[in-house]
């Protein structure tokens, strides 16, 4: 654990379920680095490289002066669409971050295969100081961004897809709204999942805690919000290294009368969200937003049926629930 791990685990003795997450949460927010393979790795050595994403639309990411305090990912030249529309996937950083380049392979990966894709937080790169780092009061951990910007995400897009000055006018299919996110992003995303606009929730590494043990400030879900989801849900954990894999397998028991799928890919609680194209967590997500948002078929079959592509895929454990 670095030097700031151990500051923190100081800070939260006396929260015996909290230390545990201490080096990881530092890690994740205050220092904006990644926890792969059990390591902490730095956050410029994973984002070398020019990543535009392998999808049919080259991707960058910006900020927006009309959209305070968001990160947006989107094919870099809009008029190449044709007339088809583009998805929108909101997304809460890992540990709530106000990095909102913190997952950049992973957004510029969606963004490449026709969406949108917005995410909570600042471009670091863009501002002389970094983001806000967490803090502890009164027992609980404060996370930097809130459930809210999310919200604010889709409320955003849908005015850009409807003004016409907006390079976004037109070509947003406003049925087609994910929400999703990463540890602590990912209770954000269960947070509003009940929107009606959103058609589909993608929960990454994350679930609600299962003793309620570990407090949030800001984040207010427990295991009721499961019952109010609709569309559809998908599961992305990192096998039962991961530190959320018990509350994630406990919410996914828990789902019922709505299409679910779950997949564990044994890479731990950092996920693959900064490999190349955002590795092999990108893809499955790429695939349920094609087939749940945008209804292609070929997506689907990975999916769907006794010989899925992921039933029998060996690099990850696939579970469904209402798919058939």
């Amino acid at each position: 654990m670095t030097k700031h791990g151990r500051a923190m685990s100081e800070r939260l003795r006396g929260f015996p379920n909290l230390a545990p997450y201490a080096g990881k949460l530092f890690a994740l927010i205050a220092l904006g680095f990644l926890v792969t393979s059990g390591q902490v790795v730095a956050r410029e050595t994973l984002l070398a490289g020019d990543e535009q994403g392998s999808g049919a639309y080259p991707a960058t990411f910006e900020e927006d002066a009309t959209l305070p305090a968001h990160v947006v990912y989107r094919p870099k030249t809009l008029a190449v669409l044709k007339g088809d529309k583009l998805g929108v996937y909101v997304f809460g950083n890992g540990a709530c971050s106000a990095d909102g380049t913190s997952s950049r392979n992973h957004l510029l990966e969606i963004a490449s295969h026709g969406y949108v894709a917005i995410a909570a937080g600042v471009d670091p790169a863009r501002h002389d100081a970094p983001p806000p780092a967490p803090q502890m009061a009164n027992g609980q951990l404060s996370a930097p961004t809130k459930s809210s910007d999310l919200t604010d995400a889709i409320d955003w897009i849908m005015r850009e897809n409807s003004r016409a000055e907006s390079p976004y006018f037109g070509k947003i299919d406003t049925h087609q709204i994910a929400v999703s996110g990463w540890s602590c992003g990912g209770l954000q995303a269960l947070t509003v999942a009940a929107d009606p606009r959103i058609r589909t929730v993608v929960v990454m590494n994350s679930g609600v805690f299962n003793d309620n043990a570990m407090k949030i400030s800001g984040i207010e879900v427990d295991k009721s919000a499961l019952g109010r989801l609709h569309g559809s849900v998908l599961y992305v954990m990192g096998g039962p290294e991961d530190i959320a894999y018990k509350n994630g397998t406990d919410d996914f028991s828990r789902l019922s009368g709505l299409p679910a799928a779950m997949v564990n890919i044994p890479v731990g609680h950092g996920g693959t969200y900064m490999q190349p194209h955002g590795g092999i967590a990108a893809e499955v997500v790429v695939n349920w937003l094609d087939w749940q948002l945008k209804g292609r078929n070929a997506a689907g079959q990975r999916f769907q049926g006794a010989d899925c592509g992921y039933c029998h895929d060996a690099r990850l454990t696939f579970e469904r629930k209402d798919i058939k």
